[in-house]
C-alpha cells in the first residue's frame, strides 16, 4: 500500500495543516492501492501566498526562459511516460495498451512552446498601445477521466503566459498529479510558480474558486459542478473559465461511408471507457439507413475487448469508480424503460468478470430525441443511435440538448460537411473523423462551457489587455 502524504507549496513538499486520509481503489480489482492526505481552506491559503510572492518576478520573465523551462519540462515528462502511464492504468483503469494520457500531456507543452514562440504580447491599434500581460494567481481544477492531460493543457498555457498557479486535481486521480508535480519541481520551476494541493471539490475546490488573491480559475468537470465553481468565484469578480459537460453529436449524412462512419464512432465514443465530454455518444442517421448502420456499429462494439487493464490484449478498462459504474447503469436501464431498443450490450458486467467496475459497450436503436440517454451526459460507453428524415431535422436533433461542446460530420462531400458543420452549435466540429490538434481552441457552446483552450486561444485566457494611450512613438518623419 502506497501512501502520499504531502502537497506541493512554495517549491517543497509539505504535510497538509489538518488532512483527511483518502483510499483510493483500484477500479479494475476494487482493491485499496495508496491512501493520500487531503488539504483543506488553509492550505490553499498558503499556496494562494506563494503563488502571489512568485507572480511578481515570473510575471517578468522572457519569452525566452518560459520557453526553455517547457522545452526541459517536456524532456523529463518524456523520459517519466511509461511511470505515468503506469499510474494511470492503476489509478483510472485505463488499459496499458491504450497509452493516450502521457503522450496528450505532453503534447499539450508542445504546444505551448510553438504558441509562445510566434506570439506577441504588444500591438499598435488605432495609435495607442495593446498590451496582454499575465493575469495573476490561476487556480486550476481537473478532472478525473483525463487527468494528465488536463492539468497539462492548463498549466503548460499558465506558465506560458507568466503566471502562477495552484493546481486541484480531482482526489480520484492523484497519484498522476503528484508525477506531474516531481517533473516541475525537477525542470527548475521556480518556487511558488506551482503549487499543488489535494482536496475534494467542497473543500479545497471551493476555497480555490472563492479566494479573493485568485484571479482566474480554470475548470474542467460536469456543468453542475461547473455552476458551482461560477457560484463561488462571482464575488471576487475573478475570471472563471470552463470546460465542462458535453453530449456530442454524429450527424452521418447519406453519402456517406456508413462502414467508416461506425468503425470511427464505436472507436471514438467507448475511448477512455466512454469517460469524454467529446466523445459522439449521438449518432444520427438518415432513417432509410439507420439498421444497415445498426448492423455496423454492433459489428464494431463486438470487437472492443473488455477485461484487465494490464493484460495487452485489452482496449476497454473499467470505469473510474463504483459510483460512476452505478451512474452508467442507472442510464443503460433508463434507455431500456424509456422504449429504445438495446441492439447490444446492457445490464451488469460483461461476462467472465466478477468484479471491477467494468461496464458492456453499449449501443441503443430507436431512440427518440427527448428520451434521457439521448439528453444526458451518461459519461460511459453507451451509444444512442437516432433515425432523422431531412437534413434540417439532423440539426435540430444535433443542436437540441443543453450541451455543445462537440459535433461531428460524415459525408463524401467535403463542402455539403462544412454546410452541416456551420449550423452545428458547438466550440468543435470534426468532419469524418478527423483527429483533433492542440492548435485548435477547445471549448463549448451553452451549458458546455464559456472558455477556450488549446493554442493562442488558450493563452489568451491567462492573459489581460491592457490598452496604453498617448504612449505611440512618433513616426519618424
Amino acid at each position: 500500500m502506497k501512501t502520499y502524504d504531502k502537497c506541493y507549496i512554495d517549491g517543497q513538499w509539505v504535510a497538509p495543516i489538518a488532512s483527511t486520509k483518502f483510499q483510493l481503489l483500484n477500479p479494475a480489482t476494487e482493491t485499496p492501492f495508496a491512501t493520500v492526505s487531503l488539504g483543506g481552506v488553509a492550505d490553499v491559503d498558503r499556496a494562494v501566498s506563494a503563488a502571489r510572492r512568485a507572480f511578481a518576478s515570473f510575471s517578468n520573465t522572457s519569452k525566452a526562459e518560459r520557453i526553455a523551462l517547457l522545452q526541459r519540462i517536456v524532456e523529463l515528462m518524456t523520459a517519466r511516460e511509461d511511470e505515468i502511464e503506469a499510474a494511470i492504468t492503476e489509478e483510472l483503469g485505463t488499459p496499458r495498451s491504450v497509452r493516450i494520457h502521457a503522450g496528450a500531456a505532453i503534447a499539450s507543452f508542445k504546444q505551448a512552446i510553438r504558441t509562445l514562440k510566434d506570439y506577441e504580447f504588444e500591438a499598435h491599434l488605432g495609435g495607442n498601445i495593446v498590451r496582454r500581460e499575465p493575469i495573476g494567481v490561476c487556480g486550476l481544477i481537473t478532472a478525473w477521466n483525463w487527468p494528465l492531460q488536463l492539468l497539462a493543457t492548463k498549466y503548460s498555457m499558465a506558465l506560458a503566459a507568466g503566471c502562477t498557479a495552484v493546481l486541484k486535481p480531482s482526489e480520484f486521480t492523484p497519484v498522476s498529479a503528484i508525477l506531474f508535480a516531481q517533473v516541475l519541481h525537477d525542470a527548475g520551476v521556480p518556487k511558488g510558480v506551482f503549487n499543488l494541493v489535494l482536496g475534494d471539490g467542497p473543500t479545497v475546490g471551493n476555497a480555490i474558486a472563492s479566494h479573493p488573491d485568485i484571479d482566474l480559475v480554470s475548470f474542467t468537470g460536469s456543468t453542475r459542478a461547473g455552476i458551482l465553481v461560477a457560484e463561488a468565484a462571482a464575488p471576487s469578480v475573478k475570471r472563471v473559465c470552463q470546460e465542462l459537460g458535453g453530449k456530442s453529436a454524429n450527424v452521418v449524412l447519406p453519402d456517406a461511408d456508413l462502414k467508416t462512419a461506425a468503425s470511427w464512432n464505436v472507436a471514438r465514443a467507448f475511448a477512455n471507457t466512454g469517460q469524454s465530454c467529446h466523445a459522439p455518444t449521438r449518432i444520427l442517421v438518415h432513417k432509410d439507413q439507420a439498421d444497415e448502420l445498426l448492423t455496423l456499429l454492433c459489428e464494431e462494439a463486438s470487437k472492443v475487448r473488455v477485461g484487465d487493464p494490464q493484460n495487452p490484449a485489452t482496449t476497454m478498462g473499467p470505469v473510474v469508480n463504483k459510483a460512476q459504474f452505478e451512474r452508467v447503469q442507472k442510464y443503460i436501464h433508463s434507455g431500456i424503460e424509456e422504449g429504445a431498443r438495446l441492439a447490444c450490450g446492457g445490464l451488469s458486467r460483461p461476462n467472465g468478470l466478477q468484479r471491477g467496475y467494468f461496464v458492456k459497450p453499449t449501443i441503443f436503436a430507436d431512440v427518440q430525441p427527448t428520451m434521457t440517454i439521448a439528453q444526458e451526459e451518461i459519461f460511459g460507453p453507451v451509444l444512442a443511435v437516432l433515425p432523422y428524415s431531412t437534413e434540417q431535422e439532423a440539426i435540430e436533433i444535433a443542436n437540441g440538448t443543453m450541451y455543445g461542446l462537440g459535433a461531428y460530420v460524415f459525408s463524401k462531400d467535403s463542402q455539403h460537411g462544412r454546410e452541416v458543420g456551420r449550423q452545428l452549435r458547438a466550440g468543435r466540429v470534426f468532419l469524418n473523423g478527423k483527429p483533433s490538434n492542440t492548435a485548435a481552441p477547445m471549448g463549448g457552446y451553452k451549458r458546455s462551457g464559456n472558455g477556450r483552450e488549446m493554442g493562442v486561444f488558450g493563452l489568451e485566457e491567462f492573459l489581460e489587455v491592457k490598452a496604453m494611450i498617448g504612449f505611440e512613438e512618433p513616426v519618424a518623419a
